[in-house]
């Protein structure tokens, strides 16, 4: 039987969480980085990991599509204003092209992953004495003397 590996998606701790298939994306980002869409594919130049092209938003705690923030940043193209014709232009396409406003189509399940357990304290860490050694810690033994040379 098939073992089925999946990857570890580090996300923002203020990311949204994932909203279900077919509710309003919240910018949670999970979908962006496991995968690139096909606009994603050719700005990001690989199928396979997180999109170059999602931006995370302080001030909205929440992930965003830099073709939807500024295009021709993303695309290669001259320097130019978040709002000047061309990215508006581009913007309007990469809405279409990613399905921007139709809902969640992410098949992902989102799982937190806790921080591991910090062991349990010993005996000998509260500054009792370990059940094991009583009140008298034990002496290390003696070094054992070198084997004698055969002859």
């Amino acid at each position: 039987m098939a073992r089925v590996v999946s990857p570890v998606i580090w996300l923002q701790p203020d990311a949204p969480p994932k909203p279900a298939t077919g509710a309003p994306c919240n910018g949670c980002g999970l979908c962006c980085l496991a995968e690139p869409c096909p606009i994603g594919v050719l700005v990001s130049r690989k199928r396979t990991g997180a999109c170059r092209a999602l931006v995370w938003s302080d001030e909205a705690h929440q992930y965003r599509c830099g073709m939807l923030v500024h295009p021709a940043r993303y695309l290669g193209g001259p320097a130019t204003h978040p709002d000047d014709a061309l990215n508006r232009v581009l913007r309007r396409w990469a809405r279409r092209l990613i399905a921007a406003g139709v809902g969640c189509d992410a098949q992902l399940e989102a799982v937190v992953a806790l921080p591991a357990a910090p062991p349990a304290p010993s005996p000998s860490d509260a500054g009792e004495p370990s059940p094991a050694s009583g009140t008298d810690a034990a002496l290390p033994s003696p070094p054992s003397p070198p084997p004698s040379p055969s002859k």
